[in-house]
C-alpha cells in the first residue's frame, strides 16, 4: 500500500483560532458538571481535562494558553454552582441581572487560577522546550493540581468542586487517605495527560500507566487505615425542612422553635443533632425555661444534644455556632454541663463581608454580617465511647483543616471517632447543591475513616461510614428524622498525619521531573555542539 506524499506547495490547513479553543475548552469545562454528584459520571470531568490539555498543548502562545484555561475555568464554575442564582435572587431578592452576572463574575474570577496553570504550564514548556510526554505527564497535571491547591485556601478559598470529588467512587478513591481531594485531582489529570499520548510512540508505556494507577487505587481500597473503637451510639438527626422565607420572619420563629423543641424531645439518643442554626435566636433571647426544658429532657432520658444555634460573647462578638447539652454535665467539659464549638471558617459574603463589598450585600435582602471566627482547633463532644466533632456547613470543604484537628486534638483530649456536619442549604433551593454538599462530606469520610453524620435544614441528612459510603439518608426536602446506631473509629490516615503535605510533595517532585527531563534531553545537543 502506498501514501501519498504531502505537496510542499499546497496550503497549510487553517488553523483552529484561539477563539475557537476557548469555546470548546468552555463547553467541555461546563460538561465537567457530569462527573460530580447527583451525576457521577466520572470519566466525563478526565475526557474534560483531557480535551482542556489538549487544546492548551496546541495553542499558538502563552497568552492563548492562559485564555484557553481560563475558558475552561469559567464554564467549569458557572455550570458546577449556577445554584448561588437562587439564594441571591430568590431567598436574596437580587434583580435577577444581577444575580446572574454575579455567578458569571465568580466564574470569571475563578478562571483566573486556571489560567495562570496553563499560562505558566505553556511558558514552562517553552522555556524547557519539553518533549510531549513530559508536558502531559509531569508539568500540565502537576499545575493544574498545584493552582487547585491554591484556589482552595487564597483568599479564605473556594474549593468547591475541586476535581478530586468527582472520584469518591472511582478506582481512585482508595488513594483518599493518603494524599486527599488535591492529591486524587492530580492522579485524574495524569490520566488525562496520559490518555491523550495513545497516538504517541510511548503509549504502551502511558497506557500500562493509567491501569497502574487505577488497580493500585482499588487495591488501596481494601485498607483498613481505622478500626472501631468502642460501642456504636444511637444517633437521631433531625431535617426540619423549614423554608428560607420563613426561617428569619419574625412570625414564623416561635412556630419553629416549638417544632424542634417537639422533634428533639418526640425519643431519646445517645445523640440527638439539629441542622445549623436551626435556633436563629441568641441563647439569651430565649424563652427562660427553653434551654433548660431541653436539659431537663437530656438528663432524664440520659440523652446528649446538639443544637445549631447563633452565640455572642458581647456586642460585636457573633458566632455560628452548636451548643452541646449532655446527659453528664461533668462529660461535657464545660461549666454548666454546656458544650460549644464556634465555626472558625466563615463563607465569604454569608458570613463576613470582604473589605470594599459591603455594597454588594446591600444589593440583597440577607441577614448577614461580620461574625466572628471560632478558634481552629477546638474540643469534640464525649459522648459514652464516642468523641464527636463538628463542622458547619462550609467548613466541611477544608479537609486539611478537620485533618488538622484529628491529628492535633484539643489540650488533654483523645482524637475524635466521628464526624459531625450541620448545614442549612435551603439558600440553594432543590439544586445539585445538595448532592455536591453530601459527595464533599463521603470525601472527608474517606480521608480520615471516620464516620459523618449530617443533620440538615433540607437535604442531604444523611449518615455516611469510614469508606465514604451513604448507609442510610432522608429524601431531600421533607420534615423527618434520621435514626441509627453509629459505630466510632479511632486510628489515623496518612492524611491526617501529613494532610496536604504529601500531594505537594509529590507536584514538586513533578516538576523537577520535568526539569530534569528537559535538562537530559537537551544533554546531547550541547554535548554535539561542544
Amino acid at each position: 500500500m502506498r501514501f501519498r506524499r504531502a505537496d510542499p506547495n499546497a496550503p497549510p490547513k487553517p488553523q483552529r483560532s484561539t477563539q475557537g479553543r476557548m469555546l470548546m475548552t468552555a463547553v467541555a469545562g461546563a460538561l465537567c458538571v457530569l462527573g460530580f454528584a447527583p451525576f457521577g459520571w466520572w470519566p466525563l470531568e478526565i475526557l474534560g481535562l483531557a480535551t482542556l490539555f489538549y487544546q492548551v498543548l496546541r495553542s499558538s502562545s502563552v497568552k492563548a494558553a492562559g485564555l484557553i484555561g481560563w475558558a475552561f475555568g469559567f464554564g467549569w464554575t458557572a455550570a458546577g454552582i449556577h445554584w448561588l442564582y437562587v439564594s441571591m435572587h430568590d431567598h436574596g431578592g437580587m434583580p435577577a441581572p444581577l444575580a446572574v452576572l454575579a455567578v458569571a463574575l465568580l466564574g470569571w474570577a475563578m478562571g483566573f487560577y486556571v489560567a495562570l496553570a496553563m499560562g505558566t504550564a505553556a511558558w514552562l514548556r517553552k522555556q524547557w522546550a519539553l518533549p510531549l510526554p513530559a508536558a502531559n505527564l509531569l508539568l500540565l497535571p502537576a499545575l493544574w493540581s498545584l493552582f487547585e491547591w491554591l484556589r482552595g485556601w487564597l483568599f479564605t478559598g473556594f474549593p468547591w468542586l475541586s476535581s478530586g470529588y468527582a472520584h469518591n467512587h472511582s478506582p481512585l478513591a482508595g488513594f483518599a487517605p493518603i494524599i486527599g481531594v488535591y492529591g486524587l485531582g492530580w492522579l485524574a489529570a495524569l490520566i488525562a495527560g496520559a490518555l491523550l499520548l495513545v497516538f504517541h510512540r510511548t503509549r504502551l508505556r502511558a497506557l500500562a500507566l493509567v491501569v497502574a494507577i487505577s488497580v493500585a487505587g482499588v487495591g488501596l481500597s481494601f485498607i483498613a487505615w481505622t478500626h472501631p473503637e468502642g460501642q456504636p451510639i444511637s444517633v437521631r438527626l433531625i431535617q426540619g425542612n423549614v423554608p428560607q422565607e420563613e426561617k428569619f420572619d419574625g412570625s414564623r420563629v416561635a412556630a419553629v422553635m416549638r417544632q424542634y423543641q417537639d422533634a428533639i424531645t418526640a425519643a431519646p439518643a445517645d445523640l440527638i443533632a439539629t441542622p445549623e442554626t436551626a435556633i436563629v435566636m441568641l441563647p439569651q433571647q430565649l424563652p427562660p425555661d427553653y434551654l433548660p426544658g431541653l436539659a431537663q429532657f437530656m438528663h432524664q432520658t440520659n440523652s446528649n444534644l446538639i443544637l445549631g444555634i447563633p452565640m455572642a460573647d458581647s456586642r460585636t462578638a457573633y458566632f455560628n455556632s452548636v451548643l452541646g447539652i449532655s446527659a453528664n454535665p461533668g462529660a461535657a467539659q464545660v461549666a454548666g454541663g454546656y458544650y460549644r464549638y464556634d465555626k472558625h471558617h466563615l463563607v465569604p459574603y454569608g458570613e463576613f463581608i470582604p473589605w470594599g463589598f459591603r455594597w454588594f450585600v446591600n444589593l440583597m435582602s440577607i441577614p448577614l454580617g461580620d461574625q466572628t471566627s471560632g478558634p481552629d482547633i477546638q474540643p469534640a463532644f464525649p459522648i459514652k465511647d464516642q468523641r464527636v466533632l463538628p463542622n458547619i456547613c462550609y467548613e466541611d470543604l477544608f479537609g486539611e483543616e478537620i485533618a488538622a484537628q484529628l491529628n492535633t486534638p484539643a489540650q488533654g483530649q483523645q482524637p475524635a471517632t466521628m464526624l459531625l456536619n450541620v448545614s442549612n442549604l435551603a439558600w440553594f433551593g432543590d439544586t445539585i447543591a445538595i448532592p455536591q454538599h453530601l459527595q464533599i462530606s463521603q470525601m472527608r469520610t474517606l480521608e480520615t475513616g471516620r464516620p459523618m453524620l449530617r443533620a440538615t435544614n433540607t437535604g442531604a441528612t444523611a449518615i455516611i461510614d469510614g469508606r465514604g459510603a451513604v448507609r442510610e439518608q432522608l429524601p431531600v426536602n421533607t420534615t423527618g428524622t434520621l435514626s441509627a446506631n453509629v459505630q466510632g473509629m479511632a486510628g489515623t490516615t496518612p492524611y491526617i498525619v501529613l494532610g496536604n503535605k504529601l500531594f505537594l510533595a509529590l507536584v514538586l517532585l513533578s516538576l523537577g521531573g520535568a526539569w530534569l527531563w528537559a535538562k537530559r534531553s537537551r544533554a546531547p545537543k550541547n554535548a554535539a555542539t561542544s
